[in-house]
């Protein structure tokens, strides 16, 4: 039997909720052993503000549980450069990009879609998994239909960026499309460069 890895031989990834399932996808695919994870809460994808505060304190437990090697599992998301800080303070690396849906596509790709994509509202694996909960219940849509104009009249399609090939999430995609007035499109991302940016840490 072989010996267990010692944590400070392991990186440990902390990461945005939203992306845990993904990033242990990665993980089994590439077959990065020496990689754990841990996570802060998926909501600060609505407070961005709390991150980089949770982020110094996931740093600190990090370090004392014995890891030596630790990557941030978030791009900016929201945090206009305060997380970078903390990140540099403690010379932690984080996915390049500035936010879930750009590294998803690829940032060339995103970059390239830029101005098409001003008006598009997106959605992950994630987002569909948990429409009702993070979009629904919260705005009130649920009591209040007409309230949709309110929150999404700027927008013009739902772009649903597929990490996997489900068609009950594309389902939800669809109706949250229609449900939202806004015209439809689905882009089969996979993991884009989250599996690089992963497999690049654990390699380093």
């Amino acid at each position: 039997m072989a010996d267990p890895i010692r944590k400070n031989e392991k990186l440990l990834v902390i990461a945005c909720g939203m992306i845990a399932r993904e990033v242990l996808a990665v993980k089994e695919q590439l077959a990065l052993d020496h990689l754990d994870l841990t996570c802060l809460p998926a909501g600060h994808h609505f407070e961005p503000q709390k991150i980089p505060a949770d982020m110094e304190r996931a740093i600190a437990k990090a370090r004392a549980d014995g890891y030596d090697r630790i990557f941030a599992g978030f791009a900016d998301c929201g945090t206009g450069g305060m997380l970078d800080k903390v990140l540099e303070k403690h010379g932690v690396e984080r996915i390049a990009g500035p936010h879930c849906f750009a590294f998803y596509q690829g940032l060339s790709a995103f970059e390239a879609k830029g101005d098409d994509d001003m008006t598009s509202f997106y959605m992950t694996d994630f987002l569909c998994r948990h429409f009702e909960t993070f979009f629904i219940r919260p705005l009130g849509l649920d009591r209040h239909p007409e309230l949709v104009a309110d929150y999404f009249g700027h927008y013009e399609k739902l772009v649903y960026l597929a990490q996997t090939d489900e068609p009950e999430l594309d389902r939800i995609a669809v109706n949250a499309a229609q449900m939202l007035g806004l015209v439809y499109e689905k882009r089969k991302t996979g993991y884009g460069d989250l599996a690089s940016a992963l497999d690049s840490a654990v390699r380093d």
